[in-house]
C-alpha cells in the first residue's frame, strides 16, 4: 500500500468515527472486519461545471486532499471560459454534456461514471470539501442511499442572500406538507449516494430542478435519506447562473408533476373532491333562493351544479385508474430490480471465481 493510500485511509477512518459520534448525522463506525472492504471502495467525485474558470482547479484540488484515493470528475456544459484547461491541470477526468442543463449534466455524470460511492459538489467553491466524509460515511455503512448536505439545517450558518433563503423554504415546505416528510433542504447541490441510487433512479429534469427530482424519486421510491448540516458560502461576485422566478417555476411544476405521477389518486381525488364540492354551492344557492329566482338563473345553476359534479367524480374515476397502473408499475419495477441484482451478484462471483479469489466447495 502506498504513503498515499495510507493517509488517504487514516483521514476517512477518522472521519468516519466522528461522524458516528456526531447527533446530526446517524452513523455507525466500521467494524474491523469491514476495513477491508473499505479500503477497496471507488469513490468518484462528480462536479458539473458551466463557466467555473475561477473557482473549478481548487476545488478539485480540495476533494483530491480530503479523498486521495477517489477518482475526480469535471462535467463541462459548454463553458465559454477556461473551466475545462483548469480542470484537467488540477488534475481531474473531464467530461463534455453538450445538452445546456444541470439535469441532463447530472444524467451524464450517472450513465457515466461507475464507482461505489459518488459524491457531487457544484464547481463554484461554495461548500466545505471536509464534510465530505460525513457524507459519505452514511453511505458506506450502509445505513443511507443518499445523504444530503444540507444548508438550511439549524446547525448550518449558511450565507443566503435573503430572497433565496425565503425561496428554499417556500419550496420545502411546499414539498413536506405534500409528501409528508420532514427534510430541511431539497435543493442543495451537495449529496452523496451509493451505486444503487445512481444506477436504479431515472432522471428526466433537464435543469436545476434536478435536485428536487433527486428527493422526491428517492422519497417515493424508498430509499433511504439523510442530511447533515454544511455551511455554505457566498458565491463569487456575479456567479449565480440561478433565476429566480424562471426555475423557482420549474422547481414548483417538477413537485406538482411528480405528485401527480406517483400519487395520483391524492392528486386527482383531492382535486376531484373540490370539484364535486364546488358543485353543491350553485345548487345551495338555487334552493335556497328558489322563489325569487328567474327559470333561467335556475337552469344555469342547476347546468354549472351538474357539470362540476360531473367533473369531479370524473376526476376521481381517473385517480383511481391511475393509481391502480402506477402500482403494477411498481410492482414490475421491484421484480425487474430484484432481477438485475441477482444477476449482478451472479456475474460478480463469476468474475471473482475466474480470477481465483473464491475457492469452489467440494
Amino acid at each position: 500500500m502506498s504513503a498515499e493510500n495510507s493517509t488517504g485511509t487514516n483521514a476517512l477512518d477518522s472521519a468516519l468515527a466522528t461522524a458516528a459520534a456526531d447527533s446530526v448525522a446517524t452513523t455507525r463506525a466500521l467494524p474491523e472486519n469491514e476495513n477491508s472492504d473499505y479500503l477497496t471502495t471507488r469513490i468518484a467525485v462528480l462536479i458539473p461545471c458551466y463557466n467555473e474558470e475561477a473557482t473549478v482547479a481548487e476545488v478539485v484540488k480540495q476533494f483530491q486532499a480530503q479523498l486521495p484515493g477517489a477518482h475526480v470528475y469535471v462535467f463541462d456544459n459548454n463553458s465559454s471560459d477556461a473551466t475545462v484547461a483548469r480542470a484537467r491541470e488540477a488534475g481531474a477526468s473531464v467530461f463534455h454534456e453538450r445538452r445546456q442543463g444541470k439535469g441532463f449534466v447530472t444524467q451524464s455524470m450517472f450513465r457515466e461514471v461507475d464507482a461505489d460511492i459518488y459524491v457531487m459538489v457544484d464547481g463554484d467553491n461554495v461548500f466545505p470539501a471536509h464534510v465530505v466524509h460525513l457524507l459519505i460515511a452514511p453511505v458506506l455503512s450502509g445505513v443511507a442511499d443518499m445523504v444530503v448536505g444540507s444548508r438550511l439545517h439549524s446547525e448550518s450558518r449558511s450565507e443566503f442572500k435573503q430572497l433565496n433563503r425565503w425561496g428554499n423554504r417556500l419550496v420545502l415546505s411546499l414539498l413536506n406538507f405534500i409528501f409528508g416528510v420532514h427534510l430541511t433542504d431539497i435543493l442543495s447541490g451537495y449529496r452523496a449516494f451509493n451505486r444503487k441510487f445512481v444506477k436504479g433512479l431515472p432522471l428526466f429534469g433537464g435543469g436545476f430542478e434536478i435536485e428536487t427530482e433527486l428527493t422526491i424519486k428517492a422519497i417515493e421510491r424508498g430509499y433511504r435519506i439523510q442530511e447533515v448540516p454544511v455551511d455554505l458560502t457566498h458565491r463569487p461576485a456575479g456567479h449565480s447562473k440561478v433565476n429566480f422566478f424562471r426555475d423557482g417555476f420549474l422547481i414548483v411544476n417538477t413537485i406538482l408533476a411528480l405528485f401527480r405521477d406517483y400519487r395520483p389518486l391524492t392528486f386527482f381525488g383531492a382535486g376531484g373532491l373540490g370539484l364535486m364540492l364546488a358543485g353543491l354551492i350553485p345548487i345551495g344557492f338555487m334552493l335556497l333562493n328558489f322563489e325569487h329566482l328567474g327559470l333561467f338563473v335556475r337552469l344555469a345553476a342547476a347546468v354549472i351544479s351538474v357539470g362540476l359534479l360531473l367533473c369531479g367524480l370524473l376526476s376521481m374515476t381517473v385517480g383511481l385508474v391511475l393509481h391502480s397502473i402506477a402500482r403494477r408499475s411498481q410492482e414490475l419495477e421491484y421484480h425487474l430490480e430484484v432481477l438485475t441484482e441477482e444477476l449482478r451478484t451472479e456475474l460478480l462471483t463469476r468474475e471473482r471465481f475466474d480470477s481465483g479469489k473464491v475457492t469452489p466447495v467440494t
